[in-house]
This record gives C-alpha cells, structure tokens and sequence, in this order.
C-alpha cells in the first residue's frame, strides 16, 4: 500500500476529534466504576472485565469503514489490514492491559475518585520516560517541565493520603489501593509507548481501519485475561445477586454495567487515536489533563473532598498541560518558518 502524508491541517482535526472521545472515556469511566463500587458493587475483576468488554461495540466502525471501501475500491476492497506480526503484538500489550485494568480497578474500590485520578495523572511521567527509551522521543524543556509539575501533583496527595479516606474502608486497605493505583499509572505509561511502537515498526499505512483493528485485539485479550479471573473469582455466578442488592435497583445496575462498557471504549478508542494522530506523550498529556476534570465532576457527583492538597494538584496539572502545550506550539512554528511548503512526513494515511 502506498504510503500518502496526513497534511498538517486534516491531522489536528482528527485529533481535536480523538481528544474530544478520549474525554469521554476518561471522565465518565471512573466516574461510572466509582458509581458501581459506591452504590454496592464489590467485584473487582467484574470492574476490570467492563474496562474492555465493549470490544465489539469497534465492530460497528470497521464495517462503516469496510463497506465504503467497497463502494470505492469494488472488489478488491480487503476486509482487514492487520499482520499476523502485528496481531500478536496487539494481543501481547492487551494481557498486560488486562493486568493494568486490574490493577486500577481494585485501587478504585478503595480510594475516591478524585485521589485516583490525581494519582493516575503521574502516568505523565512514566509516558515519558517509556517514550524516551522505547520510541527514542526526544525531550524539550516544556514537555519536561509537565512531567515535573504532574509528578510534584501526585507527591503533594500521597502526603495526605489518609485524610479522604472513604467510610468503611481500612487504613491497611487504602495504603494498598493507593500503591495499586499508582503501579497502574506506571504500567499505563508504558503501554503507551509500546502502541507507539507498533505504529513505527508496523512496516505498512497506518490507516484508521488499522488503528481500530489494533484497539479491538488488545480490548479482546484483555477481556480474555479478565474473563480467567472471573472464572476463578466465580464472578459470573453472583453478578445476578449483587444485581438484586444494588441500591439502585436490578434494572440501573445493568444500565450502569452497560454504560460503563460503552464509556470506557471511547477511552480506548481515544487514546490510540491521539497515539495515531500525534505521540504516545501526547496521549498521556491529554489524559493526565482530563484527570483533574475528572476529580471535580467527582465533587459535585458523589461530594468527595476537595482538600488543599487536590486544589494545589490540580493547579499543577493544568500548568503542566500548558507548559506541554506551548512547547508544541514553538516546535511545529518552528517547523513551519524552517519549510513553509513541506508538510511534515509522516506514515499516517488518511484512507479507511
């Protein structure tokens, strides 16, 4: 296939678009796991499944995308583009998805929402330094400065940890979800540059069709990974009894587990959009800035604590986004007094 130049323009509105997804799934997915866990939810691995299990819900693009190739090419339209190479690459990094949802899933039962998407933001930093060695990113001021302000944020929480603990949970059991959130953000933000990766090393167009092939295998396994959990936690069999004990009602808990499958999707789908249309560091900035957007739809939702330490946290993220930010902008202004009429080369395609 041949390999066309994503123009400068058509690039940024595909990311203003992935951002605007990646939004959705980073705001209303904790907000909806956390809805679960408050309202007398209590499966882990259940909550880890969700995560991912909307898989299929990718199908519904692909063929949209399928049969306008069909319409445009005819007959020798192909149905997928994925490599056996890449195929298994995807399914390798969706397992350790499948670990890393865990993971934040069960610091999520223990902590508010507000201290674990503060905690989370620090992925920023584990991004970066993955970037740096797997995808040999390189590093400007500004991009170090947010790595800085988003790791100084997340060390201002830990300083207090105890002071929101939530009712009912142990002092023991909150250290232990605080550690467990912050060893997801760390295996978060190596992921990122590993899907980064097999963009550069896929030895063919990454097209749109390509990008949500990959986010399907690596939602797939990872669902695999949690349905093994599940199996052995016997959590098919009490879902319909935790159902029945739902403060909200049988029927609102299946519109919950639902939607909660559906939200999280759009982060998935948003995070190797913003990977495709930009960086895996861009991706962790965008999801390290939405975090503390998050943390204040979790105040006025479920009224958690908004302490000086969060506020403080919060000014240090959105800092650290405009630092980011502003750096991008003096590097492509740059680029541009450098080659006017050059478009910046890239192995993107605009084709489905």
């Amino acid at each position: 296939m041949e390999h066309h130049g994503l123009s400068t323009t058509m690039r940024r509105i595909l990311l203003v678009i992935n951002c605007l997804i990646l939004a959705v799934g980073i705001c209303g997915g904790p907000l909806m796991m956390r809805l679960y866990y408050v309202e007398g939810g209590s499966r882990v691995w259940f909550s880890s499944w969700l995560q991912t299990a909307g898989w299929p819900f990718t199908l519904i693009p692909l063929a949209i995308l399928y049969f306008y190739r069909r319409k445009t090419e005819g007959s020798n339209a192909k149905l997928y583009f994925i490599t056996p190479r890449i195929f298994i690459a995807s399914f390798v990094i969706g397992v350790v998805t499948g670990v890393d949802d865990f993971l934040y899933s069960w610091g999520g039962s223990k902590l508010p929402v507000s201290t674990s998407s503060l905690l989370l933001a620090a992925q920023l930093a584990f991004t970066a330094i993955g970037a740096f060695f797997i995808v040999k990113l390189k590093f400007t001021p500004y991009s170090i400065n947010a790595v800085v302000l988003l790791t100084v944020g997340a060390v201002l929480l830990g300083v207090r940890s105890n002071g929101d603990r939530p009712e009912g949970v142990t002092s023991k059991a909150y250290i232990l979800g605080f550690m467990m959130t912050l060893l997801a953000a760390a295996l978060y933000g190596v992921i990122l540059p590993c899907i980064e990766l097999i963009y550069l090393k896929a030895k063919q167009a990454i097209t749109a069709t390509l990008v949500l092939e990959i986010q399907m295998v690596m939602c797939f396994a990872a669902t695999v990974f949690c349905t093994i959990g599940m199996i052995a936690n016997n959590d098919f069999q009490a879902i319909s009894r935790e159902a029945k004990q739902f403060n909200l009602g049988e029927a609102r808990y299946y519109t919950v587990v639902v939607w909660t499958a559906i939200i999280w999707q759009c982060f998935f789908v948003g995070v190797l959009g913003v990977i495709y249309c930009s960086s895996s560091l861009m991706s962790g900035v965008m999801i390290a800035v939405l975090l503390p957007v998050t943390e204040v739809l979790a105040v006025v939702f479920f009224r958690e604590n908004f302490s000086g330490e969060k506020g403080l946290a919060l000014f240090l993220s959105l800092w650290g986004f405009v630092s980011y930010f502003y750096g991008e902008f003096r590097q492509t202004k740059k680029q541009t007094n450098k080659s006017p009429k050059t478009e910046m080369p890239m192995m993107h395609t605009v084709s489905a």
